[in-house]
């Protein structure tokens, strides 16, 4: 057993698959779910993925060996904060935010070495396009990467526990520095949902075509664009806005890159086009080798939204 008490702030899609995974590889003796979100509570309840349900930050966090930071990027700082009030000393705080700089920068403000904790930061690299509770699975995070971004407020036994949990959760962990982690989120996760979020938009907004057959005559690519655009509104809204650097110097150079196209199609310079497109095919063939597709937890999913 890692833990004796594990308290889960933001009960989610990450933050109960995560919670299923603790329960079912009994890591702790405790589970304390906390989210200021009513619904999500009882749901969390009905699906028996903690011992207790709270809207009371104290009552979660207090006596915690673990504290896990499950909320949208955007409200670590005010609850870091609060934590701090209760946090024994000793407690290690971790999180599953896509943005790392900024996370690790609010959560060290008020809880760091200094105030007696230790800060690991951590993103597992999963999802779905669905949120809520509900939609939880323990196969989410099956075969995927953890990210790990230890800082100056990380000791060696709380990185180890931490790597535990995740491993026990069948992820595959690795480590690098945040601000590398945030570069290479922009490009393979963030920039991505851009521009699925940006294309629907476009589509829907064409004025020359019925709503009902965008709709009725959706074809493979819209609507993979659509299952990304249909993430949750408010965690990617937090993650745009706090890895905005780095994601403003990737959406320029993809305007430029689509400008290049534009050229390549007006000119009938097809060799390039090809030549481009080939390339792009041997990229989705080296992501299904890497086993970086989740072939049985989007079976499970498509299987559980079916009923």
């Amino acid at each position: 057993m890692l833990f004796n008490k594990v308290a889960i702030l933001g009960i989610g899609l990450i933050g109960s698959s995560l919670a299923r995974n603790i329960k079912e590889n009994k890591d702790a003796n405790f589970i304390a779910i906390y989210d200021k979100n009513k619904k999500n509570l009882e749901t969390a309840s009905s699906l028996n993925l903690g011992d207790i349900y709270t809207s009371n930050l104290s009552q979660a966090v207090t006596d915690a060996d673990i504290i896990i930071f499950a909320t949208p990027v955007c409200s670590f700082e005010e609850l870091a904060e609060k934590t701090a009030l209760y946090a024994k000393k000793g407690a290690i705080i971790t999180d599953v935010g896509s943005v790392k700089q900024y996370t690790l920068e609010k959560i060290e403000q008020h809880l760091n070495q200094t105030t007696g904790h230790i800060v690991v930061g951590g993103h597992p690299i999963a999802g779905t396009e669905k949120s809520g509770p509900e939609n939880g699975f323990s196969l989410l995070f099956k075969d995927r990467w953890c990210i790990l971004t230890p800082s100056s407020n990380s000791t060696p036994e709380a990185i180890e526990k931490v790597t535990k949990m995740w491993e026990h959760c069948s992820m595959k962990v690795d480590t690098m520095t945040p601000s590398h982690h945030d570069k290479v989120m922009a490009a393979v996760s963030h920039l991505p949902q851009l521009i699925a979020y940006s294309i629907v938009g476009t589509v829907d907004d064409l004025e020359d075509y019925e709503h009902k057959e965008i709709i009725k005559y959706s074809a493979g690519g819209f609507r993979d664009f659509t299952r990304i655009a249909g993430s949750d509104p408010t965690m990617w809204r937090d993650i745009f806005l706090t890895n905005k650097k780095t994601v403003l110097e990737l959406i320029q150079r993809f305007v430029e890159d689509l400008i290049a196209l534009e050229r390549n199609i007006r000119w009938d310079e097809g060799d390039k086009l090809h030549s481009l497109f080939t390339r792009t095919q041997k990229i989705r063939r080296d992501i299904i080798e890497a086993k970086q597709h989740q072939p049985e937890a989007e079976k499970l999913l498509t299987e559980k939204l079916k009923k």
